[in-house]
């Protein structure tokens, strides 16, 4: 592989920081491992997880330079892509976002795992950029590596390479003739105390090796499991084909050269024996649908469970008795997940912010955030809270009524009921 190669040459232990990124990536391409042969269908759960988490954790998500309007403007770009780069980020364990200026401009690079090799996080990365050309009637591959190293300041270096194979960096060579790279200088010296990016992984833990400081899948955990849930798709699948209506028959019912009927007419089947004239038996088993669903709802639960969501993202809740306690516990468990995922996602676009200040020579920046509260906080609790904190006198109600409509003070005042209205409804009671 070429990372692999790259390690190499670069002198980085080949089993240090090792993560199955590729083994990731394939997943969430679909191209599961245990696909092949006749059993091709799959429920695309690796995609499905990481697109769910990256949609609770940005669904609501707002967040402005509050002190720059040019800085801002910038800004929003990478806001724009946010929810798609935390899905790549929850899906391969973590995604570079690397701001880089173009004369006046910044540009950003969203760089996943197989376009960085990561030595130190914090002082040594490696970025691969890759241009294909067609010479000579063939591919020709051109790798760019641009190495940054901190010794007290930042040193970034650019080396470029030829390969005739895909999976091979090949010889060293120059830029010239390389328009995509023209201007890019050997090596530059760079002031600044932090990495020139921002790392988004995915807050779980490393489990494959705790010495890494890099991320894992959301849905690493959970691979055996979703293994047993696409063969248990696959066995509902063949149910339903191996029951389908079919009418066994002999050969005077088919056509006179003895082949199947085409269309709507497959449900007739050859015996291929001469029974008596115009015999026919239709064959129309029992479907065992309802233990086979029942069964991968059972391991879409344990996925559930393994990966962080609240049962029923991916499960049917209605097919499950479960309690208070349980749905409680299950909402509290997707809250937890998704407050650990918004707070690196504050944490890379602070980065990210704090580096576009840097590249333009700006004031550090004034960055304002605001996610759904809704996905994180159990509303009905809390409001069962407000209520009894009204009711004891502890705060206002007209306050418990600003923030249960989002009103300001005044609205809330006009809809408390008037001292008039309540000696009146006092004085009827009396009568």
């Amino acid at each position: 592989m070429l990372q692999d190669e790259i390690r190499q040459r670069l002198g980085i232990n080949k089993s240090s920081n090792q993560n199955d990124f590729m083994l990731w990536m394939d997943c969430y391409h679909g191209e599961y491992p245990w696909l092949g042969g006749d059993n091709l269908e799959s429920l695309g759960l690796a995609a499905s997880i990481s697109s769910e988490f990256a949609r609770l954790a940005t669904i609501e998500l707002e967040s402005e330079i509050v002190n720059d309007e040019e800085l801002n403007k910038i800004y929003q770009e990478v806001i724009d892509h946010c929810r798609n780069f935390t899905e790549y980020a929850m899906a391969f364990g973590g995604l570079i976002i690397k701001p880089y200026p173009v004369g006046d401009e910044i540009r950003f690079d969203f760089a996943t795992p197989d376009r960085y090799v990561i030595k130190d996080i914090n002082s040594h990365v490696i970025f691969i950029d890759r241009i294909i050309k067609f010479e000579d009637d063939k591919d020709v591959y051109y790798t760019r590596l641009e190495e940054h190293m901190k010794d007290g300041h930042w040193i970034v270096t650019n080396s470029f390479y030829r390969s005739e194979n895909y999976s091979t960096l090949g010889e060293l060579c120059t830029q010239d003739g390389i328009a995509e790279w023209a201007g890019i200088v050997p090596e530059s010296v760079i002031e600044y105390d932090r990495p020139l990016f921002a790392y988004l992984k995915n807050p779980q833990a490393n489990n494959l090796d705790w010495q890494n400081k890099e991320g894992v899948s959301c849905f690493a955990r959970a691979l055996s499991l979703i293994q047993d849930a696409d063969e248990q798709y696959q066995r509902t699948l063949w149910e339903f084909r191996g029951s389908e209506l079919a009418i066994d028959a002999d050969v005077t019912v088919l056509t006179q050269r003895g082949e199947l009927p085409h269309g709507k007419e497959r449900l007739f089947r050859n015996l291929g024996i001469d029974q008596e004239s115009g015999f026919y038996e239709v064959f129309s088993p029992a479907i065992r649908d309802s233990s086979l669903f029942n069964g991968l709802n059972k391991i879409l639960r344990r996925i559930e469970f393994t990966v962080g969501l609240a049962y029923g993202t991916l499960s049917e809740v209605d097919q499950v008795d479960k309690t208070a306690t349980e749905v409680k516990a299950s909402k509290q468990r997707s809250y937890a997940t998704i407050v650990d995922i918004q707070k690196e996602i504050q944490k890379a676009l602070t980065e990210t912010a704090e580096l576009i200040c840097f590249w333009l020579n700006k004031q550090e920046p004034d960055i304002s955030f605001s996610f759904d509260d809704s996905l994180i906080v159990d509303s009905e609790t809390e409001q069962k809270i407000r209520m009894q904190e009204v009711a004891a006198g502890l705060i206002k109600p007209e306050n418990y009524l600003m923030w249960r409509y989002g009103i300001s003070e005044e609205e809330a005042r006009k809809m408390l009921p008037s001292v008039e209205e309540t000696d009146d409804e006092d004085d009827e009671t009396v009568e």
